[in-house]
């Protein structure tokens, strides 16, 4: 139960995170670019002491990684979660909400909706973790989602007269 509660708050966090970042960027006075960097700066004093936390109180860290992770370890750290997570995914998400028609509704859920299906179809066929019926459907489930909310006319939900589709309307 302990792993679901931590997926849980981390999506809260991020979809509250999320709502400000898009806030900013309507602004229209910083860019995707500006939020990727505060993003940067700002994560990095607290995850500086989370780590010392971590690796010298709790003991969660392997002693000398820094030595001993090895080229391979590196090279996979800094391609899939520096550069791919850390870095491209996050320019992604932010150019896109940053864009003409970046609803948070449309993008957040196709952006993190494709990333568990990508993990559940790359863990089975590179990690050779299982794929049960459960998670192919998950999958299938999913991309449909996505394709629902990425076709035509997903901002034009059918208003009949008198009905109040924008919060912010009167």
């Amino acid at each position: 139960m302990k792993p679901i509660l931590l997926a849980i708050l981390a999506g809260l966090c991020w979809g509250i995170g999320e709502i400000f970042t898009k806030m900013a960027l309507n602004t229209g006075r910083v860019g995707p670019m500006t939020v990727v960097l505060i993003r940067a700066a700002v994560v990095l004093p607290p995850a500086l002491a989370a780590y010392f936390i971590a690796a010298h109180f709790w003991k969660t860290e392997p002693p000398n990684w820094l030595k001993n992770a090895g080229p391979s370890v590196w090279a996979m750290l800094i391609i899939g979660s520096g550069l791919m997570a850390g870095f491209l995914g996050v320019f992604f998400f932010y150019w896109g909400l940053a864009s003409p028609g970046g609803d948070i509704s449309l993008l957040r859920p196709i952006a993190f909706g494709l990333a568990p299906a990508t993990a559940v179809l790359l863990g089975w066929i590179i990690l050779g973790e299982p794929m049960t019926l459960r998670k192919l459907l998950a999958v299938i489930l999913i991309i449909g989602g996505i394709a629902l909310l990425a076709s035509p006319g997903h901002g034009k939900p059918h208003q009949a007269p008198g009905d109040i589709i924008d919060p912010g309307a009167k």
